[in-house]
């Protein structure tokens, strides 16, 4: 069965500002997740599911789903404050959704095979795809809990134009996944990388540790796991009352990895990641994506 990409299309990007998904960047318009979706088919994926927001499907429907027709089997599923397990209420006055994690279950009743999970402003590049595919596709008809995470090297990960937070991983010996710390702040500092700890410290970094860049591979039991666990989420009162509180893939992650429940095997890539973090980096992604479809490795029109 082909895998499935479900990317993550529901937020606004508070530094860069609007609707960054819908940003045309390459030559003839392209979005970033133009580009993800072409090397997804590339390396095998045969459907593609969008978790977006309601209150811009027809923006969505118009811009960026009619393009695909006749490629590949699209799904759009919504993402929406309101949309909790049975017995749980929004607070009143909360705004901000509730996270990367929550974003997937919106897709439980649509995907039913090995799924990839991006976000859809990150430029992943072609082998993070094969990488991933191949992981998924391999795996054995009714697999559980042996799932995968892209582990790129922090060093093909950075801005020019300031700090990035990315998900630092420790792994085991059979390079299975045992922690993700996510480090708001990492930067170069005086030439060696290094992100700065609770304390306020910078600390050095190898260029090739690897981070988490929210590319995940995962079977449908994942879906299980995170009903269950986002039930644990919601009753603690200091994540009710927490306005801003949000239920990310890593806190689920790292549930099952310390419970022993799943194995995460951490998939090396070379591939340099880029995307648009500030109104800075604009120009520069603008400049990369030329540059690949000069080399041969995007046709100037994709769809």
């Amino acid at each position: 069965m082909k895998p499935t990409l479900l990317l993550l299309a529901a937020g606004m990007g508070s530094r860069y500002g609007g609707l960054k998904q819908l940003d045309g960047l390459g030559p003839n318009g392209e979005t970033i997740m133009d580009y993800s979706i072409y090397d997804a088919i590339k390396a095998g994926f045969g459907k593609i599911v969008f978790i977006i927001r309601k209150d811009f499907e027809d923006d969505f429907r118009e811009k960026v789903l009619k393009k695909y027709e006749g490629h590949v089997p699209v799904e759009l599923c919504f993402q929406s404050l309101d949309a909790l397990p049975e017995g749980f209420e929004c607070p009143a006055d909360r705004v901000k959704p509730w996270g990367t994690n929550h974003a997937v279950l919106m897709a439980k009743d649509v995907v039913k095979e090995p799924f990839c999970v991006i976000n859809c402003d990150d430029f992943y590049n072609r082998d993070a795809f094969m990488v991933i595919g191949k992981f998924l596709a391999d795996l054995p008809e009714g697999s559980k809990n042996n799932y995968a995470m892209v582990g790129f090297r922090v060093g093909n990960t950075l801005s020019e134009n300031g700090s990035v937070a990315r998900g630092i991983c420790s792994k085991d010996a059979d390079e299975h996944l045992t922690t993700v710390v996510e480090r708001t702040e990492i930067m170069r500092v005086n030439g060696p990388i290094c992100y700065k700890d609770d304390n306020g410290e910078w600390v050095p970094v190898d260029d090739n540790t690897p981070v988490s860049m929210n590319m995940w591979g995962f079977t449908p039991d994942y879906f299980e796991h995170s009903e269950e666990y986002f039930k644990e989420f919601l009753s603690d009162p200091k994540n009710m009352e927490n306005l801003k509180a949000e239920f990310f893939i890593p806190l689920m992650v790292n549930k099952l990895i310390c419970e022993k429940t799943a194995t995460v095997k951490v998939l090396d890539t070379t591939s340099k990641w880029f995307g648009v973090t500030y109104s800075a980096d604009r120009q520069s992604v603008v400049d990369k994506i030329q540059s690949l479809v000069d080399e041969g490795v995007y046709p100037a029109g994709l769809f």
